[in-house]
Protein backbone atom coordinates (compact mmCIF):
# COMPACT_ATOMS: atom_id res chain seq x y z
CA UNK A 1 0.00 0.00 0.00
CA UNK A 2 1.50 3.39 -0.96
CA UNK A 3 2.55 5.46 2.04
CA UNK A 4 2.57 8.80 0.24
CA UNK A 5 -0.69 10.53 -0.73
CA UNK A 6 -1.89 10.41 -4.32
CA UNK A 7 -1.05 14.08 -4.71
CA UNK A 8 2.57 13.55 -3.58
CA UNK A 9 3.10 10.58 -5.90
CA UNK A 10 1.49 12.33 -8.86
CA UNK A 11 3.35 15.57 -8.20
CA UNK A 12 6.74 13.80 -8.13
CA UNK A 13 5.92 11.92 -11.36
CA UNK A 14 4.89 15.11 -13.19
CA UNK A 15 8.04 16.89 -11.94
CA UNK A 16 10.16 13.99 -13.19
CA UNK A 17 8.56 13.61 -16.61
CA UNK A 18 7.73 17.24 -17.33
CA UNK A 19 4.16 16.62 -18.47
CA UNK A 20 0.92 15.15 -17.20
CA UNK A 21 0.62 12.90 -20.24
CA UNK A 22 4.04 11.29 -19.72
CA UNK A 23 3.40 10.96 -15.98
CA UNK A 24 0.08 9.29 -16.81
CA UNK A 25 1.83 6.75 -19.06
CA UNK A 26 4.49 6.04 -16.44
CA UNK A 27 2.03 5.56 -13.56
CA UNK A 28 -0.79 3.92 -15.50
CA UNK A 29 -3.18 6.53 -14.11
CA UNK A 30 -5.53 8.66 -16.20
CA UNK A 31 -4.24 12.11 -17.05
CA UNK A 32 -7.45 13.70 -15.76
CA UNK A 33 -6.94 12.13 -12.31
CA UNK A 34 -3.37 13.39 -12.14
CA UNK A 35 -4.37 16.87 -13.30
CA UNK A 36 -7.16 17.02 -10.71
CA UNK A 37 -4.80 16.08 -7.86
CA UNK A 38 -2.23 18.68 -8.97
CA UNK A 39 -4.91 21.39 -9.11
CA UNK A 40 -6.22 20.40 -5.65
CA UNK A 41 -2.68 20.51 -4.26
CA UNK A 42 -2.05 23.94 -5.73
CA UNK A 43 -5.34 25.16 -4.28
CA UNK A 44 -4.48 23.76 -0.85
CA UNK A 45 -1.00 25.29 -0.84
CA UNK A 46 -2.23 28.57 -2.27
CA UNK A 47 0.50 28.66 -4.90
CA UNK A 48 1.00 27.30 -8.43
CA UNK A 49 3.50 24.45 -8.54
CA UNK A 50 3.95 24.30 -12.31
CA UNK A 51 4.13 26.73 -15.17
CA UNK A 52 1.89 25.51 -17.99
CA UNK A 53 3.94 25.85 -21.19
CA UNK A 54 3.24 24.67 -24.77
CA UNK A 55 6.09 22.17 -24.40
CA UNK A 56 4.93 20.81 -21.04
CA UNK A 57 5.05 21.69 -17.36
CA UNK A 58 7.92 23.41 -15.58
CA UNK A 59 8.32 23.73 -11.82
CA UNK A 60 7.76 27.13 -10.26
CA UNK A 61 9.95 28.26 -7.36
CA UNK A 62 7.33 26.88 -4.95
CA UNK A 63 7.20 23.62 -6.88
CA UNK A 64 10.98 23.26 -6.74
CA UNK A 65 10.90 23.73 -2.96
CA UNK A 66 8.19 21.11 -2.61
CA UNK A 67 10.11 18.66 -4.83
CA UNK A 68 13.18 18.95 -2.58
CA UNK A 69 11.00 18.25 0.44
CA UNK A 70 9.17 15.29 -1.10
CA UNK A 71 12.48 13.73 -2.12
CA UNK A 72 13.65 14.16 1.46
CA UNK A 73 10.48 12.46 2.70
CA UNK A 74 11.13 9.61 0.28
CA UNK A 75 14.69 9.15 1.56
CA UNK A 76 13.53 9.34 5.18
CA UNK A 77 10.81 6.76 4.51
CA UNK A 78 13.38 4.39 3.01
CA UNK A 79 15.63 4.95 6.04
CA UNK A 80 12.68 4.26 8.34
CA UNK A 81 11.93 1.00 6.54
CA UNK A 82 15.56 -0.01 6.93
CA UNK A 83 15.46 0.76 10.65
CA UNK A 84 12.29 -1.33 10.97
CA UNK A 85 14.18 -4.19 9.31
CA UNK A 86 17.01 -3.61 11.82
CA UNK A 87 14.53 -4.05 14.66
CA UNK A 88 13.54 -7.37 13.13
CA UNK A 89 17.18 -8.42 13.01
CA UNK A 90 17.31 -8.33 9.21
CA UNK A 91 20.57 -7.17 7.58
CA UNK A 92 19.21 -5.54 4.47
CA UNK A 93 18.49 -2.17 2.94
CA UNK A 94 19.29 0.03 -0.02
CA UNK A 95 22.18 2.49 -0.08
CA UNK A 96 22.86 5.18 -2.68
CA UNK A 97 26.48 6.18 -3.21
CA UNK A 98 27.43 9.36 -5.10
CA UNK A 99 30.84 9.31 -6.80
CA UNK A 100 32.87 11.29 -9.36
CA UNK A 101 33.76 9.58 -12.63
CA UNK A 102 37.35 8.99 -11.50
CA UNK A 103 36.09 6.54 -8.85
CA UNK A 104 33.97 4.45 -11.24
CA UNK A 105 36.79 1.94 -11.57
CA UNK A 106 38.97 0.18 -9.03
CA UNK A 107 38.01 0.79 -5.41
CA UNK A 108 34.25 1.33 -5.68
CA UNK A 109 33.46 -1.74 -7.83
CA UNK A 110 35.66 -3.79 -5.51
CA UNK A 111 33.80 -2.57 -2.42
CA UNK A 112 30.43 -3.27 -4.08
CA UNK A 113 31.51 -6.80 -5.04
CA UNK A 114 32.65 -7.55 -1.48
CA UNK A 115 29.43 -6.19 0.01
CA UNK A 116 27.29 -8.24 -2.36
CA UNK A 117 29.18 -11.38 -1.37
CA UNK A 118 29.09 -10.73 2.38
CA UNK A 119 25.70 -9.00 2.70
CA UNK A 120 23.43 -10.09 -0.17
CA UNK A 121 20.45 -8.37 1.47
CA UNK A 122 22.00 -4.96 0.84
CA UNK A 123 21.46 -3.40 -2.58
CA UNK A 124 23.24 -0.33 -3.88
CA UNK A 125 22.83 2.47 -6.37
CA UNK A 126 26.14 3.97 -7.53
CA UNK A 127 25.42 7.33 -9.16
CA UNK A 128 28.15 9.17 -11.09
CA UNK A 129 27.90 12.95 -10.82
CA UNK A 130 30.06 15.91 -11.76
CA UNK A 131 32.38 16.46 -8.80
CA UNK A 132 30.99 19.91 -7.92
CA UNK A 133 27.43 18.51 -7.82
CA UNK A 134 28.11 15.74 -5.30
CA UNK A 135 28.21 17.70 -2.02
CA UNK A 136 24.94 19.59 -2.67
CA UNK A 137 23.28 16.38 -3.93
CA UNK A 138 24.20 14.57 -0.70
CA UNK A 139 22.75 17.38 1.43
CA UNK A 140 19.57 17.43 -0.69
CA UNK A 141 19.07 13.74 0.10
CA UNK A 142 19.85 12.37 -3.36
CA UNK A 143 22.36 9.95 -1.85
CA UNK A 144 23.36 8.38 1.47
CA UNK A 145 27.16 8.47 1.14
CA UNK A 146 29.52 10.35 -1.16
CA UNK A 147 33.05 10.34 -2.49
CA UNK A 148 34.15 13.81 -3.61
CA UNK A 149 37.39 15.58 -4.47
CA UNK A 150 38.18 18.77 -2.51
CA UNK A 151 34.63 19.22 -1.16
CA UNK A 152 33.31 22.66 -0.33
CA UNK A 153 32.81 22.22 3.38
CA UNK A 154 29.60 23.15 5.16
CA UNK A 155 28.01 22.56 8.54
CA UNK A 156 26.23 19.54 7.06
CA UNK A 157 29.17 17.72 5.46
CA UNK A 158 31.21 15.43 7.66
CA UNK A 159 34.42 13.85 6.31
CA UNK A 160 34.80 10.24 7.49
CA UNK A 161 38.03 9.52 5.61
CA UNK A 162 40.36 11.31 3.20
CA UNK A 163 43.51 10.71 1.23
CA UNK A 164 45.84 12.96 -0.76
CA UNK A 165 46.02 12.21 -4.49
CA UNK A 166 49.17 13.89 -5.86
CA UNK A 167 49.62 14.91 -9.47
CA UNK A 168 52.16 13.25 -11.71
CA UNK A 169 53.13 12.33 -15.24
CA UNK A 170 51.39 9.32 -16.75
CA UNK A 171 53.53 7.48 -19.26
CA UNK A 172 54.13 4.12 -20.83
CA UNK A 173 56.31 1.91 -18.57
CA UNK A 174 59.30 2.17 -20.92
CA UNK A 175 59.28 5.97 -21.12
CA UNK A 176 62.44 7.79 -19.88
CA UNK A 177 60.44 9.64 -17.19
CA UNK A 178 59.16 6.33 -15.84
CA UNK A 179 62.67 5.49 -14.63
CA UNK A 180 62.67 8.47 -12.22
CA UNK A 181 61.28 8.73 -8.70
CA UNK A 182 59.78 12.11 -9.57
CA UNK A 183 60.00 14.62 -12.41
CA UNK A 184 59.93 18.38 -12.74
CA UNK A 185 57.20 20.04 -14.78
CA UNK A 186 59.82 21.39 -17.20
CA UNK A 187 61.04 17.84 -17.90
CA UNK A 188 57.59 16.56 -18.77
CA UNK A 189 56.52 19.37 -21.08
CA UNK A 190 59.52 18.62 -23.28
CA UNK A 191 57.61 15.54 -24.49
CA UNK A 192 54.40 15.38 -26.56
CA UNK A 193 51.66 16.20 -24.06
CA UNK A 194 48.03 15.06 -23.88
CA UNK A 195 46.44 17.90 -21.95
CA UNK A 196 43.39 17.52 -19.72
CA UNK A 197 40.92 20.26 -20.68
CA UNK A 198 38.04 21.98 -18.90
CA UNK A 199 35.82 21.17 -17.14
CA UNK A 200 38.39 18.78 -15.60
CA UNK A 201 39.93 20.43 -12.50
CA UNK A 202 43.29 19.12 -13.76
CA UNK A 203 43.22 21.84 -16.43
CA UNK A 204 43.36 24.52 -13.74
CA UNK A 205 46.23 22.76 -11.97
CA UNK A 206 48.26 22.57 -15.17
CA UNK A 207 47.58 26.24 -15.96
CA UNK A 208 48.87 27.12 -12.48
CA UNK A 209 52.02 25.04 -13.04
CA UNK A 210 52.67 26.76 -16.36
CA UNK A 211 52.33 30.19 -14.76
CA UNK A 212 54.42 29.26 -11.71
CA UNK A 213 57.30 27.68 -13.65
CA UNK A 214 57.19 29.80 -16.80
CA UNK A 215 57.13 26.55 -18.78
CA UNK A 216 54.41 25.78 -21.28
CA UNK A 217 54.19 22.64 -23.32
CA UNK A 218 52.57 22.29 -26.71
CA UNK A 219 49.74 19.76 -26.38
CA UNK A 220 49.46 17.32 -29.27
CA UNK A 221 45.96 16.46 -28.07
CA UNK A 222 43.41 17.61 -25.49
CA UNK A 223 40.54 15.76 -23.85
CA UNK A 224 38.02 16.38 -21.08
CA UNK A 225 37.69 12.64 -20.38
CA UNK A 226 40.11 10.75 -18.12
CA UNK A 227 39.54 7.38 -19.79
CA UNK A 228 40.25 8.88 -23.22
CA UNK A 229 43.47 10.45 -21.95
CA UNK A 230 44.70 7.14 -20.54
CA UNK A 231 43.83 5.36 -23.77
CA UNK A 232 45.80 7.93 -25.76
CA UNK A 233 48.82 7.44 -23.50
CA UNK A 234 48.56 3.64 -23.86
CA UNK A 235 48.54 4.07 -27.64
CA UNK A 236 51.75 6.09 -27.60
CA UNK A 237 50.28 9.48 -28.54
CA UNK A 238 52.10 11.21 -25.71
CA UNK A 239 52.28 11.57 -21.93
CA UNK A 240 49.82 13.34 -19.66
CA UNK A 241 49.37 14.76 -16.17
CA UNK A 242 46.75 13.10 -13.97
CA UNK A 243 46.24 12.40 -10.28
CA UNK A 244 47.47 9.18 -8.70
CA UNK A 245 43.94 7.87 -8.12
CA UNK A 246 43.13 8.22 -11.84
CA UNK A 247 45.65 5.51 -12.75
CA UNK A 248 45.72 3.21 -9.71
CA UNK A 249 44.42 0.24 -11.69
CA UNK A 250 46.71 0.75 -14.70
CA UNK A 251 49.79 1.22 -12.52
CA UNK A 252 48.82 -1.95 -10.67
CA UNK A 253 48.55 -4.04 -13.82
CA UNK A 254 51.70 -2.51 -15.35
CA UNK A 255 50.07 -0.94 -18.41
CA UNK A 256 50.96 2.62 -17.35
CA UNK A 257 53.50 4.31 -15.10
CA UNK A 258 52.94 7.23 -12.74
CA UNK A 259 55.78 9.64 -11.89
CA UNK A 260 54.97 12.19 -9.15
CA UNK A 261 55.54 15.86 -9.94
CA UNK A 262 58.55 17.36 -8.18
CA UNK A 263 56.79 20.54 -7.18
CA UNK A 264 55.98 20.99 -3.50
CA UNK A 265 53.86 24.09 -4.15
CA UNK A 266 51.16 22.31 -6.12
CA UNK A 267 48.43 21.08 -3.81
CA UNK A 268 47.29 17.48 -4.43
CA UNK A 269 43.64 16.64 -4.85
CA UNK A 270 42.05 15.38 -1.66
CA UNK A 271 39.57 12.55 -2.06
CA UNK A 272 37.07 12.63 0.80
CA UNK A 273 34.44 10.18 1.97
CA UNK A 274 31.54 12.33 3.20
CA UNK A 275 28.24 11.86 4.98
CA UNK A 276 25.48 14.30 5.87
CA UNK A 277 25.89 14.64 9.63
CA UNK A 278 22.31 15.88 9.94
CA UNK A 279 21.06 12.38 9.10
CA UNK A 280 21.47 9.21 11.14
CA UNK A 281 22.85 6.23 9.23
CA UNK A 282 20.78 3.01 9.20
CA UNK A 283 22.58 -0.30 9.69
CA UNK A 284 22.93 -1.04 5.96
CA UNK A 285 24.41 2.40 5.31
CA UNK A 286 26.80 1.99 8.23
CA UNK A 287 28.05 -1.30 6.78
CA UNK A 288 28.73 0.31 3.40
CA UNK A 289 30.42 3.25 5.13
CA UNK A 290 32.71 0.92 7.07
CA UNK A 291 33.67 -0.90 3.86
CA UNK A 292 34.51 2.36 2.12
CA UNK A 293 36.59 3.58 5.05
CA UNK A 294 38.51 0.29 5.14
CA UNK A 295 39.30 0.62 1.41
CA UNK A 296 40.80 4.12 1.65
CA UNK A 297 44.35 3.08 2.69
CA UNK A 298 44.54 1.03 -0.53
CA UNK A 299 44.41 4.26 -2.52
CA UNK A 300 47.77 5.44 -1.19
CA UNK A 301 50.48 5.92 -3.80
CA UNK A 302 52.74 2.83 -3.75
CA UNK A 303 56.38 3.38 -2.91
CA UNK A 304 58.68 3.52 -5.91
CA UNK A 305 61.95 1.67 -6.09
CA UNK A 306 65.06 3.71 -5.41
Amino acid sequence: MPVFSRFTRYFMAVAQHGSIRRASEALGISASSIDRQILLGEESLGSPLFERLPSGLRLTAAGALLLVQTRRWQRELEACRTEIDDLKGLRRGHVTLLIPEAMARGMVPGVVATLRAEHPGITLSVLVRANHEIGPALIEGQGDLALVFDPVMSSRLSVRASIACPLGFVTLPGHPLAQQDEARFSQGVAYPLIAPSAPLALAQKIAWLSAETGQEGLPVCESDDIETIKSLVRNGVGISILSSVDVMQEVGDGSLAFVPLANRKIRPFELCFCVDQARSLPAATRLVAQSLEAAFPGLALPERRA
